[in-house]
């Protein structure tokens, strides 16, 4: 009996955390495009002005930006399997009891999250190997101006 419960507040649970996993799918999006815009200045502007600074705050500079991004690569593609399978296990009970309507409604949502998913993970990836060889050409630009 204990085990039904335990069971049915797991199940609680997990759909509980669709909502929130779509609203940080979003913002992972949102910050994505604000990546995909400081990775634009920075091609154009930025690191031009930052080879007139010290090593070391180019260094804490190029850190920062390149966590930021590497995050954002590794965490779209975990929301994505999250908002996968989270309305996966509500759409099959529906295929059970022949509501495919509900079914159809999950599948949905899981294939979108998916999308939405690879999507910020692909872009956010191609950032940080984009910003990986700028920072290393703007460092041996600097380190050869100090010697």
């Amino acid at each position: 009996m204990i085990h039904g419960y335990f069971l049915g507040a797991l199940h609680d649970l997990v759909a509980w955390l669709l909502y929130p996993v779509i609203g940080a799918l979003l913002l992972a999006l949102f910050m994505l495009l604000v990546e995909c815009g400081i990775a634009l200045a920075e091609r154009f502007k930025t690191l031009a002005l930052y080879r007139q600074q010290s090593l070391t705050r180019f260094e804490h500079y190029a850190q920062k930006r390149l966590e930021r991004s590497d995050l954002l690569a590794r965490c779209g593609p975990i929301l994505g399997l999250m908002g996968t399978l989270i309305p996966l296990g509500p759409g099959l009970t529906a295929l059970g009891d022949g509501n495919i309507e509900i079914l159809a409604i999950a599948l949905s949502v899981a294939f979108d999250t998916t999308v939405l998913g690879l999507l910020v993970g692909l872009v956010a990836y191609v950032i940080s190997r984009l910003r990986r060889r700028w920072y290393e050409q703007t460092w041996q630009q600097m380190t050869e101006a100090d010697s």
